[in-house]
């Protein structure tokens, strides 16, 4: 697996957010993703991500899977029993998708099945301990696989949140550490000293951490997330220079190529890119990072 073999080496490893259709038609999902092979190490598959209803992840990873682009099927605590996501997890590796990352989800209230139920069978950390119980061969019952999958398993961490307790949230990836997880994903980053306080007290120890460069399509949208997001943090000077900008959208893609680089500098383990359903970007962000 190549994100494994670069994550193992400690190389710089892209990934790339793509989203499953609403519907069947996948040509979409291909051709963006096709448009970044072989610059991308991986392609991450979001589970309905915001609580909309989509293709799955399991589906939409093994349709890459099979045009030959490996890729990292995220499951989520919100929408299955501990019966269905292993069997999910089983299939996922059966059919060559060998990486997984463990989320717990957003309730259905964000998305647009709002009478739907969360299930919540099992909490994240517990998640991981099933998806590393399947790697040794066994499942929550105990009983004895025929065939184990190996999967590189990968979960988030808030570091660099804004209003975050740094302890705490080292404390949290500890756990998550221990449960199984093999690297750790971001949340959206646009200022590099945001990061400063969590990266001072896991000095030392060996943390893949993969920050989030997400894409803002717009002046509304980087405002909307500064006024709403309290995980997130953009700096008013960013967002001046989105509003002094001619041309706003080609701007959005120059901050966000411009911190997959410093984050590269920086020497982080990568970024997973998310454009939020503009794939097509994917090029321009990648191009000279």
């Amino acid at each position: 697996m190549r994100l494994k073999r670069k994550l193992d080496e400690e190389q710089f490893v892209i990934l790339a957010e793509i989203e499953p259709p609403k519907g069947v038609d996948v040509s979409g999902m291909i051709n963006n993703a096709r448009k970044v092979k072989g610059r991308v190490d991986a392609y991450v598959i979001p589970e309905m991500s915001n609580a909309v209803m989509r293709m799955s992840s399991l589906g939409g990873a093994m349709v890459l899977r099979n045009n030959g682009m490996e890729t990292v099927m995220q499951v989520n605590c919100r929408d299955r029993n501990r019966i269905a996501i292993q069997a999910d997890l089983l299939a996922g590796y059966a059919c060559g998708v060998e990486g997984v990352m463990a989320v717990a989800g957003e309730e259905p209230g964000f998305g647009d099945h709002h009478q739907a139920r969360a299930v919540h069978d099992i909490d994240l950390t517990q998640l991981l301990q099933t998806i590393k119980g399947l790697c040794n061969g066994r499942d929550m019952a105990g009983i004895e696989l025929e065939g184990a999958p190996d999967f590189l398993i990968g979960s988030t961490v808030n570091a660099g949140a804004k209003g975050k307790s740094p302890e705490l949230e080292v404390e949290e990836m500890a756990r998550k550490m221990e449960a199984g997880a093999d690297f750790f994903i971001c949340p959206p980053l646009f200022e590099l000293s945001a990061m400063t306080p969590f990266l001072k007290r896991i000095e030392g120890k060996q943390v893949k951490l993969l920050p989030t460069v997400l894409l803002l399509k717009s002046l509304g949208m980087a405002r909307y997330i500064s006024r709403n997001m309290n995980h997130i943090h953009i700096p008013d000077d960013l967002i001046k220079r989105i509003q002094k900008a001619g041309d706003k959208s080609r701007e959005c893609v120059a901050i966000a190529r411009e911190m997959v680089s410093a984050l590269k500098q920086e020497g982080f383990g990568g970024v997973l890119i998310s454009t939020m359903g503009w794939e097509d970007r994917l090029p321009e962000i990648i191009e000279k990072a």
